[in-house]
């Protein structure tokens, strides 16, 4: 069994490097072209079925994915357990522009098991909780298919963290990029990572607006 789990696309709060968290933003033209050419490179890959987060951005990707992949016909179903954090307060805006003290706000990027959650809004562990969840029961149906799963930065960083070499360092070196595809092996109750941080895209293209 494999599942491809893909970050969203660009938008145009990720150009400026603001927190998205629920909030519903479309992808922009660079995110649309950006999931069109990591289709296209996935053609070959045959899925059985999608499932995405509700949220707009992970359902666009996952549309021109499926389609320029030649999947077009794949079932897609949505799970709320796989949204981007809830950001509370600090929905549409930077880090260093919230309440919090800029050492905490700090947290969220240098050292994110410790940051104390977003003030309204969720905490690291809460989004781990919910997105390993997913994953687990995603893997325990142990059936041979092939899925894609389409969410976000933060998201597919706490969906993983079990499977990383290091699970101390939550971004695993750097938030992904914009379309970057992880994919899992699962069999008999156990998951691999198999590919990490995958572009199918020109690495030139991939850019981190998120850090302080």
């Amino acid at each position: 069994m494999l599942i491809y789990i893909i970050r969203h696309g660009e938008t145009d709060l990720n150009t400026e490097g603001i927190i998205q968290g629920f909030t519903d933003e479309p992808l922009n033209d660079t995110g649309r072209e950006l999931a069109a050419v990591t289709g296209r490179n996935m053609r070959g890959v045959r899925f059985d079925a999608c499932i995405s987060s509700p949220l707009i951005r992970a359902v666009e990707t996952a549309q021109i994915v499926l389609r320029e992949s030649g999947n077009q016909n794949v079932p897609m179903t949505f799970d709320e357990r796989i949204r981007e954090i809830n950001a509370g307060v600090y929905e549409r805006k930077k880090m260093t522009d919230g309440p919090l003290p800029i050492g905490t706000a700090e947290l969220f990027y240098k050292d994110t098991f410790r940051f104390p959650g977003f003030p309204e809004g969720e905490t690291v562990l809460d989004t781990c909780r919910r997105t390993q969840e997913f994953l687990r029961e995603l893997a325990a149906r142990d059936d041979g298919k092939t899925y894609l799963v389409s969410l976000h930065g933060f998201a597919l960083r706490a969906m993983l963290n079990p499977l990383y070499e290091d699970p101390s360092d939550f971004w695993h070196g750097h938030p992904p990029f914009n379309c970057v595809v992880n994919i899992v092996e699962a069999e008999q109750g156990s998951m691999r990572l198999i590919a990490d941080d995958r572009l199918y895209y020109d690495a030139a293209l991939a850019v981190n607006k998120y850090k302080i």
